[in-house]
């Protein structure tokens, strides 16, 4: 498996990826699909901004998974933490991809002087408390019933990375 920056000509396998979770998980709390629009103006806003975007390609070309540090809130004061997603193609859970996704997110954190990197993971996802853990996120907070998806209310958890 190659890791590597992300381009615009994987912009439809980042788009089906991602909205494959949202329609299927709750990985993310959107409920509507993105648009190759949306996803192609999400790139270059990341690309402008200075945030890393990666994606692991399997021997075949295809991209696989896809990994991003993001502005975390808009307010000036948070400019030196960024929230990381991460989302692996259903048909390539669960065989690592996870950690070598994560791992290049740490390095461009700091390259970028970034202080902190928070994830906002869904209480039942276990795998990636663990894959986080496994990095040095700590779990802060707990937040019950924040979120609602699939007609049943969700708890948000809070892993963060301080990179000094």
């Amino acid at each position: 498996m190659k890791i590597r920056p992300a381009t615009f000509e994987d912009v439809p396998a980042l788009l089906e990826i991602y909205n494959d979770a949202v329609l299927h998980t709750t990985a993310s709390y959107d409920y509507e699909p993105k648009t190759l629009a949306e996803r192609t103006a999400w790139l270059a806003h990341h690309q402008q901004e200075g945030y890393a975007v990666f994606v692991a390609v399997d021997p075949a070309g295809r991209v696989v998974g896809w990994s991003s540090l993001s502005r975390f809130r808009e307010k000036i004061g948070y400019q030196f933490t960024a929230e990381n997603s991460l989302y692996v193609a259903a048909s390539h859970r669960g065989q690592g991809l996870g950690k070598l996704l994560l791992a290049p997110l740490i390095p461009a954190a700091r390259q970028r002087g970034l202080r902190v990197i928070l994830a906002l993971i869904d209480a039942e996802n276990t795998a990636s408390r663990r894959l986080h853990a496994r990095f040095g996120f700590e779990q802060v907070a707990h937040l019950k019933q924040a979120g609602f998806k699939f007609g049943r209310w969700l708890d948000v958890i809070y892993m963060e990375l301080l990179l000094t």
